[in-house]
C-alpha cells in the first residue's frame, strides 16, 4: 500500500514483470464483475492482460477475437485494475468494482477508451478528468508550482467532500496530502469519509500515514544530541541552529544507503549555498569501513558515529530501526520532513529553498 499514490506513474515501470498467464473460462460469481470490451485495431490472438493496479503483477489474461475480449471475476473491494495489450502501453485504467463493464476503444486512442456500467469508475473518471491538468504534481520530479498545487488541492478536496462514500473519494485524499503535506486538512477529510471506505484499503493507508504523522508530527521540536564526528570531536544538532539541516542515517555496510548517497550529495551540492547542509548519523563499528565509505561516496559534510551499529545512541534516541532513514530539522529545532528519499527530497527542498 505504500506506493498506491504513485499508481497512474509508476505503471509504465513495473507492468512488464508479469506472472504466469491463465485463460477465463469460469461462471461469474455471485456479486462479482464482467468486463465485456470491444476494441478495433488489433488482430485475433493478441492478449489483454488484466493487472494489478498497485504491483503491476498479472492477475489473468485472456486474448482478442474478432475484436472481442471479456473477464469475469470478482472483487473484494474497489481497487484499481490495469487492462494492457500485447505487453505495452497504451493501457486503460480501471476503479474496478463488482460491475458489468462495457468498454469500447481503439488501439490507437485506447487510453480514452469509454467504459460504462460502474458507478465506481464514473467517479474516478470524473475524478481523474479534474485532475489531468495537474497530473504532473505527482511526479517525484515535478517543480514546485504554488498555485498549480493549491488548485489541485482544491479538486481532490471537495471531491473528497463530494463523494464520501465512494472509495475514489480515499484516493483523493492521498493525492491531496501528497501535494499539500498538509497532515490535519488530511486527518480531516479522511474523518468524513464513511465507514466503509475508512476500512479499505486506501482508507487503511491513510490512517496508516495519519498515525506516523501523528507519533512524530511535522512542526513538533526535534530533541537534540551530540556524537563525535571523524576526527574524534563532539558535534551537537543544535550547533548547525539557523539552518535546514538533514540528519541522514545510514552505514558503509548498508547497499540500499550507498545507492542514496548520490542523491544526497546532488541535493547538497545544490542547496548547500542556500542555508542547508547534512549532518550524517552513520551505524558503522568499524571506523576504517566509515572513513572509507565517506571519502568513496564524497560526503563533504559532518559525518558522527559513536561505532555502536544499531545500538548508535542518536538511533535510538529516534527510534530508528530501518536505515537508510531522515529528517529534515528547520532553522528552529522544528521537524520539516522526514523520510525524504529519492526525488521527494529535492522536492520538498525546492520548496523551502526557494
Amino acid at each position: 500500500m505504500k506506493r498506491i499514490f504513485l499508481l497512474l506513474m509508476l505503471l509504465p515501470v513495473v507492468i512488464f514483470a508479469q506472472v504466469k498467464s491463465k485463460k477465463t473460462t469460469e461462471t461469474k460469481p455471485a456479486d462479482g464483475y464482467t468486463i465485456s470490451g470491444t476494441v478495433t485495431g488489433y488482430e485475433d490472438g493478441a492478449t489483454v492482460a488484466l493487472l494489478n493496479g498497485q504491483t503491476g503483477a498479472q492477475l489473468d489474461q485472456t486474448t482478442i477475437t474478432k475484436g472481442k475480449f471479456s473477464f469475469i471475476g470478482k472483487m473484494d473491494e474497489p481497487d484499481f485494475r490495469i487492462l494492457l495489450f500485447n505487453g505495452q502501453p497504451p493501457f486503460i485504467t480501471l476503479f474496478l468494482d463488482n460491475s458489468n463493464l462495457k468498454i469500447k476503444g481503439d488501439k490507437v486512442t485506447l487510453d480514452h477508451a469509454v467504459v460504462t456500467g460502474s458507478v465506481t469508475n464514473k467517479i474516478f473518471t470524473e475524478y481523474n478528468n479534474e485532475i489531468t491538468p495537474y497530473q504532473y504534481l505527482f511526479n517525484d520530479d515535478a517543480p514546485y508550482d504554488s498555485v498549480a498545487i493549491e488548485k489541485a488541492a482544491a479538486i481532490s478536496e471537495n471531491f473528497a467532500k463530494k463523494y464520501p462514500n465512494s472509495d475514489v473519494a480515499a484516493f483523493a485524499v492521498i493525492r491531496f496530502n501528497q501535494v499539500t503535506e498538509d497532515e490535519k486538512t488530511t486527518e480531516e477529510l479522511y474523518n468524513s469519509l464513511t465507514e466503509s471506505v475508512k476500512g479499505s484499503g486506501l482508507g487503511k493507508y491513510i490512517a496508516q500515514v495519519i498515525a506516523d504523522a501523528q507519533r512524530t508530527p511535522i512542526g513538533s521540536k526535534v530533541p537534540d544530541f551530540t556524537q563525535t564526528d571523524t576526527a574524534g570531536n563532539p558535534v551537537s544538532l543544535s550547533s548547525f541552529r539557523g539552518k535546514y539541516v538533514l540528519v541522514d542515517f545510514w552505514a558503509s555496510w548498508c547497499r540500499p544507503c550507498r545507492a542514496e548517497n548520490p542523491n544526497v550529495v546532488a541535493n547538497y551540492d545544490k542547496y548547500k549555498n542556500k542555508n542547508f547542509t547534512v549532518l550524517s548519523v552513520s551505524l558503522d563499528q568499524a571506523k576504517p569501513a566509515w572513513l572509507d565509505a565517506i571519502k568513496m561516496d564524497g560526503l563533504a559534510w559532518t559525518n558522527v558515529s559513536d561505532l555502536r551499529g544499531w545500538s548508535n545512541a542518536v538511533a535510538q534516541q529516534f527510534g530508528i530501526i530501518n536505515i537508510p532513514q531522515n529528517i529534515l530539522v528547520a532553522p528552529d529545532g522544528t521537524l520539516a520532513g522526514k523520510n525524504l528519499r529519492g526525488p521527494k527530497l529535492n522536492r520538498r527542498l525546492s520548496r523551502l529553498l526557494k
